[in-house]
């Protein structure tokens, strides 16, 4: 209810903002464009939280006992020192900007990971269009459990995380005050991560802080505004094709390729590799 609450809240802000032509010489860089809402498009993303919530719980079955087994093996008992949890939010906050990052920079994690950006919109729904595959990354915060924080405490931190995210997937609020902006993930930030603007590419990686995007390099501020979706749009509201449509393209790329290596590039090598343009890389 909270969630379809606030997505009818901000779906009736945005009727009443107005909309500019984003291919415009004359538009100013921060003129608002809203995109709003479309019904088929909203209708996708619900639909996508939904079957992540199921395909969750059924891989639950598999995934909790595996890794119960994995904090029996913990090297540390970091769940049991003082402030405990403050310590797993932020230590998952950081695994998951590398495994946010990977996800864009390596196509079997962004196979998983393409379908939350297929929208051409960005709205709070947005925000429900989750990875129905994303068991691809659950080896990204193993490292927790060997540390010593509880399954139970991952798992919370993980989704305190993914709550936290939800808000920030809006065009309705406009950039913090500096200081927040500094330290946390806000909607400005995230704008810029879901566009495709060549300067917004593969940016502001961050879940809760912004912090790792300044430490590690990938941090980019918002400042034109930001065209939304893929590369190459998939043109699909079909939950199915938007959640599977990579992995049946890498299964196309690799049933065709003339090597081993190129079977490898087209699974490991960033979305968009091909033989051509690794020679060329080469080359230069």
């Amino acid at each position: 209810p909270a969630f379809l609450g606030t997505i009818a809240l901000e779906a009736a802000v945005l009727r009443r903002r107005p909309t500019v032509n984003l291919d415009d010489p004359t538009t100013a860089p921060n003129t608002e464009r809203p995109l709003g809402y479309e019904a088929r498009d909203t209708a996708t993303s619900i639909t996508m939280g939904i079957g992540m919530l199921a395909i969750g719980l059924a891989a639950a079955k598999v995934l909790d006992p595996f890794d119960r087994w994995v904090f029996s093996k913990r090297v540390a008992s970091l769940g049991r020192r003082r402030f405990a949890f403050a310590g797993a939010i932020l230590v998952w906050d950081f695994l998951y900007y590398w495994d946010h990052r990977m996800s864009h920079e390596h196509r079997v994690f962004w196979a998983s990971h393409v379908n939350h950006h297929s929208s051409e919109r960005y709205n709070l729904s947005t925000a429900l269009r989750q990875p129905w595959t994303n068991i691809v990354t659950h080896g990204f915060f193993l490292p927790m459990l060997i540390a010593g924080f509880t399954p139970a405490q991952v798992a919370r931190a993980g989704e305190l995380n993914l709550l936290y995210q939800y808000w920030v997937h809006t065009e309705t609020i406009d950039k913090l005050p500096r200081p927040i902006e500094y330290v946390m993930n806000s909607a400005s930030h995230h704008r810029v991560h879901h566009g495709v603007n060549p300067e917004y590419l593969d940016r502001n990686y961050g879940g809760i802080l912004i912090i790792w995007d300044r430490l590690f390099g990938s941090f980019e501020p918002e400042v034109r505004r930001v065209r939304y979706g893929l590369t190459k749009n998939i043109k699909t509201f079909n939950p199915v094709r938007v959640a599977f449509h990579e992995w049946a393209a890498i299964v196309r790329d690799v049933a065709r390729a003339q090597s081993w290596r190129d079977r490898r590039g087209y699974v490991f090598g960033p979305p968009g590799w091909t033989p051509r343009a690794s020679v060329a890389a080469g080359a230069g």
